[in-house]
């Protein structure tokens, strides 16, 4: 234990049952209950005033607001009582507000990068224990001699002699300097993201090299931060380079199969598209697959390989637009051109229908039963169905139809059908 804690340990034995450790307490109660109160109108404040897509960010601060503000009044505490009283208690205190303060930092910074989900809450939890037991092992003067340990496991990496310690220290440092990186990219993607007089393929393609460039810097910087030398590197990139080569081709594949996509704009978020037996609007464009939402509620995930050897049917590349078309037939005594006209009018009546180009209405030939026609719209939505607006189509015709006295053609039955 280093000379400052057993000082610190030494006074708070010593004034437990003195005046200085109940006014010490008291501050302590004093400084939560006022960051209690502060954080609570601040949050009323936000809820109240706040822009909706805001509150998410801010609520997340305002929680680490709490050890921050609880702190400042200890350490302001703490300056004043020092000129004539022991603040042994105060200063435990502090480091305590200080290790909430760095879980809830975390946690945050989780949260803004990643998508929520059980990994994530299970990682919350490793780092918020993570955290706590390295403060008790501080405290109680159990980590310095952790520390002397790890430096004292030492091997060589090549001709270049390192410890455990220094493995631990780049290990967390690398770490640090990704979840900034993340943190940098996710600003810088928000702000892309929102630029809309940029092709929105553009974007995406920016948003990814941006991350991948600041990957690559932070690992660069954390491994110089802790002495490592970087040409040590060569050695992993030679074996990654091996790796793609012979094991990872159809992943590469992938990511340059995404980027060319991307590029030329073959395809873009919103579109609509059939990829072999799926139909659906494009969700999300990444690096390594295109997510696709079908129209029954579930998403397919296509490997952008497939994307580029494969045909694709974009049903809104050039227009956003899409075909809807209905087959019926009517008898032969039932008057042909009143049933096209009545089915032209049956589509003025809704407003997915455009009228440029318009609906219409054809002959398509005679059978045994009748004449059949074919009624033909285009929508504007297609990414919302084509069935629901065939089943109003079919109700809102069958109706007009029986209201002129229209019929519709009877299934002919043949002579092998008839029972004996």
């Amino acid at each position: 234990m280093n000379n400052e804690l057993q000082l610190i340990w030494q006074e708070l034995q010593g004034d437990i049952k003195t005046t200085a450790a109940i006014w010490q307490l008291a501050i302590i109660v004093a400084a939560v209950a006022t960051a209690g109160q502060i954080n609570g109108a601040l949050r009323n404040y936000i809820m109240q005033h706040a822009p909706e897509h805001w509150k998410l960010a801010i609520g997340s601060i305002n929680r680490m607001l709490f050890p921050l503000t609880s702190l400042a009044f200890v350490l302001f505490s703490q300056l004043i009582l020092s000129g004539w009283q022991h603040t042994s208690l105060l200063q435990l205190a502090s480091r305590l507000f200080l290790a909430m303060a760095a879980i809830r930092l975390i946690v945050y910074l989780l949260r803004y990068l990643f998508s929520p989900g059980g990994w994530l809450k299970a990682l919350e939890s490793i780092i918020g224990w993570g955290i706590w037991g390295l403060l008790a092992l501080y405290l109680t003067g159990v980590l310095p001699q952790i520390t002397q340990s790890l430096e004292d496991m030492r091997f060589n990496i090549g001709k270049n002699p390192v410890n455990l310690l220094l493995v631990l220290q780049a290990l967390l440092t690398v770490i640090g300097t990704i979840f900034i990186a993340l943190w940098l990219s996710r600003l810088l993607e928000n702000k892309l993201m929102r630029a809309e007089q940029v092709n929105v393929n553009l974007r995406v393609v920016l948003t990814k090299l941006i991350r991948i460039v600041l990957l690559f810097i932070a690992t660069l910087v954390a491994l110089s931060a802790v002495g490592l030398d970087i040409t040590l590197l060569s050695v992993f990139g030679g074996a990654l380079g091996v790796g793609l080569g012979f094991g990872l081709q159809r992943i590469a594949s992938n990511y340059v199969s995404g980027f060319i996509i991307l590029l030329d704009k073959s395809m873009q978020i919103g579109d609509v598209v059939s990829v072999d037996k799926h139909y659906g609007v494009v969700h999300d464009l990444r690096a390594r697959y295109m997510v696709l939402a079908k129209l029954d509620g579930t998403h397919v995930i296509i490997p952008n390989e497939t994307l580029i050897t494969t045909a694709v049917v974009n049903h809104s590349f050039i227009e956003h637009k899409g075909q809807v078309q209905i087959d019926l037939t009517i008898n032969f005594n039932s008057p042909l051109e009143l049933a096209i006209q009545l089915m032209r009018d049956a589509t003025k009546q809704h407003k997915r229908i455009l009228q440029t180009p318009l609906p219409e209405a054809q002959i398509k030939g005679f059978n045994e039963r009748g004449v059949a026609i074919s009624l033909t719209v285009w929508v504007a939505d297609p990414e919302n169905g084509a069935t629901s607006m065939q089943s109003v189509l079919y109700m809102d015709i069958w109706k007009l139809f029986k209201k002129n006295k229209i019929s519709f053609a009877k299934a002919v039955t043949r002579p092998d059908q008839i029972g004996g």
